[in-house]
């Protein structure tokens, strides 16, 4: 049985990912060519090192501390997934709060948990004041097949300090 809830500051350690597998074998990419998206093999295998791990407790933490949210998925008292929306609007008119992260253990892939932590970043964006989530995607097939399920399109307004830190990432929105 998974146990969702939200996280507090003093919970975020190296320790809390445990037993949390971020690895990610892609093939396909979607890339941007001469203004149009396309799928491209690009295959290479996505995986957090020590010094990832300690950036993003660093950033976990930060999210709390500023007033965002940060909510996990627990199997047998195991982190499996987590999501975390920063707490800052942007784009003007567009209202955008920010999903910077949402991840799923490897070993929980395709069993609801990634819609379950989307959708509860979703709740907790519109009941921040938000109109869209914006996505700095990962660009993989199945990442934007997730996305696109979710209902997320491209965004109307790229944020540049998205573009520049992960320049092969899509850029998405959706609406609250």
């Amino acid at each position: 049985m998974i146990e969702y809830r939200r996280l507090e500051e003093k919970e975020i350690c190296r320790e809390l990912f445990g037993q949390f597998i971020r690895r990610q074998e892609v093939g396909k990419c979607w890339r941007r060519v001469d203004g149009e998206w396309v799928i491209r093999d690009d295959p290479f295998v996505d995986d957090w090192t020590e010094e990832d791990y300690r950036k993003l407790v660093a950033c976990l933490q930060n999210t709390l501390a500023t007033g965002g949210f940060v909510y996990a998925a627990f199997r047998d008292g195991a982190l499996k997934g987590f999501a975390s929306v920063e707490a800052a609007l942007f784009g003007g008119e567009q209202g955008y709060l920010d999903l910077s992260s949402i991840h799923v253990s490897q070993d929980m892939r395709g069993q609801g948990v990634g819609r379950a932590l989307f959708l509860a970043a979703k709740d907790w964006a519109r009941d921040s004041g938000g109109r869209k989530l914006y996505i700095s995607a990962h660009s993989a097939v199945e990442s934007q097949a997730f996305y696109r399920a979710m209902g997320c399109v491209e965004a109307e307004v790229y944020h540049q300090g998205h573009v520049e830190e992960e320049p092969y990432d899509c850029q998405l929105e959706c609406g609250l």
